[in-house]
């Protein structure tokens, strides 16, 4: 493993944080925090545009391969989702750009690991870097709120929703065993079309 991506041990195990949603602005500052230079830099924002971008959770990123990602059509093959379930996700064209970059990174250095987000010596991340990754990044954009792996899930979540996919679009994005599923998820994270009809609503004052 290279030095740089030597895990240290979780600081926030066995407690539950609510849901912080990025904004456009901060997940764009996010992305761009890792340096454009060093291969690492170029692999964690293809790691963030993943996570962003087609709103994987952390497992189904890091298990990817090459191959799995098809570059012309803008789908990522999840072979092994929740529950070992399989799926297609879609992903951006620009979030796809990031993990292009990274491919051919991956190509000019020889590195021949078998998955797709690596280490420079080809071996699978452990999820802990990716975290830690994550807020060290997230403190160098300046974002004053607690980034993690599934908050970009719960962030893609809420950008499709506001987009105007439907609850079973979005089900079939994240991969959710059922409608409720996504019904009570989007209800956590996301209350703004509530939270808006309340804003407009008449009232006595």
């Amino acid at each position: 493993m290279d030095t740089a991506e030597r895990p240290k041990p979780p600081t926030n195990a066995g407690r539950k944080f609510p849901a912080e949603i990025l904004t456009a602005a901060e997940a764009r500052a996010l992305l761009y925090a890792p340096s454009d230079r060093a291969p690492t830099g170029l692999r964690n924002r293809a790691i963030i545009a993943t996570l962003y971008g087609a709103g994987l959770r952390l497992a189904e990123a890091l298990a990817l391969k090459p191959s799995d990602v098809n570059f012309d059509a803008g789908e990522i093959r999840v072979l092994h989702g929740k529950g070992d379930k399989s799926r297609t996700a879609g992903i951006d064209d620009g979030a796809l750009g990031h993990v292009a970059r990274w491919v051919d990174t991956r190509r000019s250095l020889r590195i021949r690991g078998r998955v797709l987000l690596c280490t420079l010596g080809g071996d699978p991340l452990d999820p802990r870097y990716v975290r830690q990754m994550l807020v060290r990044c997230a403190m160098r954009a300046g974002i004053d709120k607690r980034v993690h792996p599934h908050g970009l899930r719960h962030t893609h979540a809420v950008e499709l929703e506001q987009a105007g996919f439907t609850a079973s679009e979005i089900q079939q994005q994240l991969g959710h065993a059922s409608l409720n599923t996504t019904a009570v998820y989007l209800n956590h994270i996301s209350p703004s079309a509530r939270v808006a009809k309340i804003r407009n609503r008449r009232s006595a004052l």
